[in-house]
């Protein structure tokens, strides 16, 4: 696999918005060193389709649009890959699943209208796990993502195209999906920065979901914070700057029990040297005890995704006009997908109604236990691991080995982001550093609903104190957000990355 590719490729989205806004590169000239790279690393299965013209004649029109003088938008000229779940106008949307391989929504996504009318370009749609029923990002329908760390290995899922396609500098920022941790998972096992934001941050109409308004929420992947608060800022209109919030006096929640049972040797060790560096920065660790009716939150997503699927998804076909049925898309999915959804979703072994209004009581009671476990402590976020062990094996459905010992792969992947799921809150995961065999390590910071720009600034101090893990040189963006990209980017377009990650 080729692996030589254009200094363009190194920048972060502030360094290359704030270089095409400035006239230091054309658009049409970074969309192409990125098409490049995307086609050298094309063996990673990053994406599930991408038009190389499409994406140029968007570039030149981005061109022309800044030599006429106009007003440009924050994400000017910036090709963004898409997660094939997110509906689009231009490419079809196959959520993964090859009973909608054909299909052709009429109307963008409204999130993707808001990055749109800011200046940014579609750069294709990405591969995800089938239906992102799954986190592993295992497509026996379309092919398999594979992380670039280890090409083996799996990049976590359900959104693994999309991270793949950042991490292999396909492109410097993604959208995805998360509805219990499709963004985190693949953040954490790639190496990423990545923002599950409070639930309803941003519109997720034109995207499948999998309940029925309450978990599904779209979301951005990475190489820093600062182009996290880039794609906030374009998606939410608040274009105010997000500046590093003082670590001193921050009180960060540190569980003494569940979301740190049972944890690789490995990740524990990284994650232990991340606190120890955030508590010498000045931060303030408390630890909390994490009462039942918290822990739950696993089981409690579980009951009520596996009861509201099928209703989901039966109103999202027929909402955009796919015109098939859920029963047609069910009967082409691929053998894994269709055993867990035997296990977990249809007759007889589905949710019934009785457990799963029970999960939505429980929810509640969850939802209130946690706000008084952050005021009992004074907390800005709790902080755990994401995930319980670096990047398993790519067909790592079931199980998966932790210290030799054999764990349930949704234990594995989905235990410990199912909290931020269930409570709706705004979640960060930032990397922490690799394992002794060259894996990456996430670590996550939940934040009461509606603390997304308080979380995001605290992002930008953590970021620094744990430093640059990620195969790309750090501070290539000017540090802050979406409101600062306008001076010139010449400095950083000829840095080279710190690691390489194959």
């Amino acid at each position: 696999m080729a692996t030589d590719e254009s200094p363009l490729t190194n920048l972060s989205a502030v360094a290359a918005i704030a270089a095409m806004r400035g006239g230091d590169i054309r658009a049409e000239d970074y969309a192409r060193a990125l098409l490049d790279r995307a086609a050298a690393t094309e063996p990673l299965n990053a994406f599930r389709t991408l038009d190389r013209e499409m994406v140029l004649q968007a570039a030149r029109a981005a061109d022309q649009y800044r030599a006429s003088g106009a007003a440009l938008g924050l994400l000017h000229g910036l090709p963004i890959p898409v997660k094939d779940s997110v509906n689009t106008r231009a490419l079809p949307t196959s959520n993964g699943t090859p009973a909608l391989q054909s299909f052709r929504p009429r109307d963008d996504a409204e999130l993707l209208q808001r990055l749109f009318a800011q200046g940014a370009l579609l750069m294709g749609k990405t591969n995800l796990h089938e239906l992102s029923f799954g986190w592993t990002s295992h497509n026996m329908a379309f092919g398999a993502v594979h992380n670039p760390f280890d090409t083996s290995r799996s990049p976590g899922g359900s959104s693994g195209g999309s991270a793949v396609a950042v991490a292999a500098h396909a492109a410097p920022l993604a959208v995805a999906e998360d509805t219990h941790g499709s963004i985190r998972v693949p953040a954490a096992l790639c190496s990423l920065a990545g923002l599950r934001p409070t639930y309803g941050r941003y519109p997720v109409r034109g995207v499948m979901p999998m309940t029925l308004d309450k978990f599904d929420q779209l979301g951005p992947l990475a190489r820093t914070v600062a182009e996290l608060a880039l794609f906030d800022a374009a998606a939410t209109g608040d274009h105010e700057a997000v500046v590093p919030a003082p670590l001193k006096g921050v009180r960060l929640g540190v569980p003494a029990n569940h979301f740190f049972d049972g944890l690789d040797a490995e990740v524990e060790r990284l994650t232990a040297r991340a606190l120890s560096r955030l508590q010498d920065a000045g931060a303030t660790l408390v630890r909390v005890d994490i009462p039942p009716s918290i822990q739950a939150g696993m089981g409690i997503s579980m009951a009520i995704i596996g009861h509201e699927l099928l209703a989901s998804m039966a109103a999202f076909l027929a909402e955009h006009g796919a015109g098939i049925t859920v029963e047609q898309v069910l009967a082409q999915v691929s053998p894994n997908i269709a055993e867990t959804l035997a296990e977990a979703v249809l007759p007889p072994n589905g949710v019934p109604r009785h457990a799963y209004e029970q999960a939505l009581r429980q929810r509640k009671v969850l939802v209130a236990d946690l706000a008084q476990l952050y005021r009992e402590h004074v907390l800005e976020a709790l902080i755990l691991p994401p995930v319980l062990c670096p990047a398993p094996p790519l067909d790592a459905d079931d199980e998966i080995l932790i210290g030799g010992r054999p764990v349930p792969a949704h234990i594995a992947l989905g235990r410990n982001n199912a909290l931020g799921t269930c409570a709706s809150m705004a979640c960060l995961v930032l990397p922490v550093g690799l394992t002794a065999g060259g894996l990456p390590v996430g670590i996550e910071l939940d934040a009461l609903p509606g603390r997304d720009r308080r979380l995001l600034a605290l992002g930008l101090s953590i970021e620094q104190v744990l430093g640059a893990y990620s195969p790309w040189p750090s501070g290539s963006g000017d540090g802050s957000s979406g409101a600062g990209i306008v001076r010139s980017a010449r400095s950083a377009l000829f840095s080279e990355p710190s690691m390489k990650p194959w």
